[in-house]
């Protein structure tokens, strides 16, 4: 056997590697793929629905059949067609809070991190928002959406801003974490004796190395906010019936499992539970990409 034919046989990977491999590989389709489908289900709700979902489709109290799938509610709703339908109104809450959150999050840890050790008035107000972010977490998070929605009534936006106050400081707090470390490296000082503006520096430099853990977070941001609107809806502070969103459906339909209509209740929470299961999901396929293969392991 020549060297030449040894070196080959050491750089060809075995099947058994390459099927590891592949198995590594699984989970992210297995993330991504639910999630996708819920897209298309928000993009496309109204196409797929066959009743309108504000209207009364058939006798109340229908079981689950061929012509109503997941039957009809008390008031002769039916039950599929509502539950697509809140799905396109839940993500569309939890997209807008994902977006709002993140990038202002961002904005304010950037700013904060960059500056609180600095002196002066742009230093005792960046220490000032770093203690009041601090000062959030003995709030409860439902009743800032209360007192959010009560100022703005119940609608996608009050309900969007009022989610986006009650997840934004996570995303601060871990992008000033990260600040902290970036702005100490080497390019940054390096850029800063070039002769670099501070604001330049900042968002060329500090932020896109700062912003992977709010990224990474973002998923975790959209589930919770799926789930923190459902809790508003249940408790009646969320959008006003008939309108469909899970939150509502499930506290409507409580009544209707006594009397044996478990199907108002269950397909709703369902929806619910795929929803925040796909989003955990898309969280490890985030971490593998900013982290890259050692997240995989």
């Amino acid at each position: 056997m020549t060297p030449m034919t040894t070196l080959t046989r050491l750089r060809l990977p075995s099947p058994r590697t390459a099927t590891r491999a592949t198995r590594r590989r699984a989970p992210v389709w297995l993330g991504t793929v639910p999630f996708g489908i819920l897209v298309l289900i928000t993009l496309f709700a109204r196409l797929i629905v066959p009743f309108d979902p504000e209207r009364v489709a058939g006798p109340s109290n229908l079981a689950p059949d061929a012509t109503y799938l997941f039957g009809t509610d008390a008031t002769g709703m039916d039950v599929f067609s509502r539950t697509i339908a809140a799905t396109q109104i839940n993500l569309l809450m939890a997209f807008l809070v994902t977006i709002f959150a993140t990038a202002i999050g961002l904005i304010i840890g950037l700013i904060v991190g960059m500056n609180e050790a600095t002196t002066g008035v742009v230093g005792i107000a960046g220490r000032g928002v770093n203690r009041f972010i601090d000062l959030t977490d003995a709030v409860p998070p439902l009743i800032v959406g209360v007192v959010v929605v009560g100022l703005f009534g119940p609608s996608v936006i009050s309900l969007s801003i009022a989610l986006s106050v009650i997840l934004l400081p996570n995303q601060v707090r871990l992008t000033r974490a990260e600040v902290l470390k970036v702005r100490s490296d080497a390019y940054v000082d390096a850029a800063a004796m070039a002769g670099l503006r501070p604001w330049r520096i900042m968002l060329r430099h500090v932020l896109p190395n700062s912003a992977r853990p709010a990224v990474e977070n973002s998923s975790n941001i959209f589930g919770v906010s799926i789930i923190v609107s459902a809790s508003l809806g249940f408790l009646g502070v969320g959008l006003n019936p008939p309108t469909p969103e899970w939150g509502v459906m499930i506290s409507s339909g409580v009544s209707d499992v006594m009397l044996g209509g478990w199907w108002t209740t269950l397909f709703p929470a369902l929806a619910l539970c795929i929803a925040v299961a796909s989003a955990a999901g898309v969280t490890g396929v985030l971490t593998r990409l900013t982290r890259g293969p050692a997240a995989a392991r």
